[in-house]
């Protein structure tokens, strides 16, 4: 088994963390000033976790968490008036829980023994990759009516950015909601979260074509 590694948690309902990609967080609860106040003294790591949705109503103890989540580096941060913080995370890379340590005196945060996941990316898939990302973009200019706006939404725009960040900056611009981004997260090769971004963004653009179109007059 591989090394584990510890990681102080912050668990929310709706923010999926994605490698090579910056979030904006606000931090407010008394429990996170605390642990954002450890990682900056400390190495800047914070662990983001999604808490599963039924147990939402948990939030305020220690729900129930999916076990695959992303490391992040506070790239800044600032402490506001009333001791809360702003801070900018980068994330750096998937992990998985393994398991959660006792609580010692005095710190008010989750912190778990976390597993580093890689992701798998084989030369030989690089054809498929450039398939599906080539459908993603185009999915991504349906959605947002930039065709004709803003034409210089092609392939040709994006190249010189790797798969790796590319698919990831997606995943993380669009609204989805967080079991989707979780989806994505934890796909476990970047073929496959090409696969399931691309199966995402074709719904939503399936379901806004349907909308828009006038009535047939068919009886279903």
């Amino acid at each position: 088994m591989p090394a584990l590694d510890r990681l102080p948690l912050f668990p929310l309902s709706n923010v999926v963390l994605f490698p090579r990609v910056q979030t904006p967080l606000h931090v407010f609860e008394p429990r996170y000033r605390q642990m954002t106040e450890h990682a900056l003294s400390g190495d800047r790591r914070i662990g983001m976790v999604v808490v599963r949705p039924e147990h939402l109503e948990r939030m305020p103890e220690d729900p129930p968490l999916f076990e695959v989540g992303c490391e992040g580096a506070i790239a800044d941060a600032q402490q506001l008036p009333d001791g809360g913080f702003n801070i900018v995370l980068q994330g750096t890379q998937r992990f998985r829980i393994v398991r959660e340590g006792a609580r010692e005196a005095g710190r008010l945060y989750r912190v778990a023994e976390v597993e580093k996941l890689e992701d798998a990316f084989d030369p030989a898939a690089r054809p498929r990759v450039i398939a599906l990302r080539h459908r993603a973009i185009e999915l991504a200019a349906e959605l947002t009516g930039a065709q004709s706006s803003r034409p210089a939404l092609t392939p040709e725009a994006f190249r010189n950015i790797d798969d790796v960040t590319f698919v990831n900056a997606l995943s993380n611009a669009f609204t989805l909601a967080a079991a989707e981004k979780q989806s994505l997260l934890e796909a476990a090769s970047i073929p496959e979260r090409y696969e399931r971004l691309v199966s995402i963004l074709g719904f939503q653009a399936a379901e806004r074509r349907h909308l828009a179109a006038p009535p047939s007059g068919a009886i279903h």
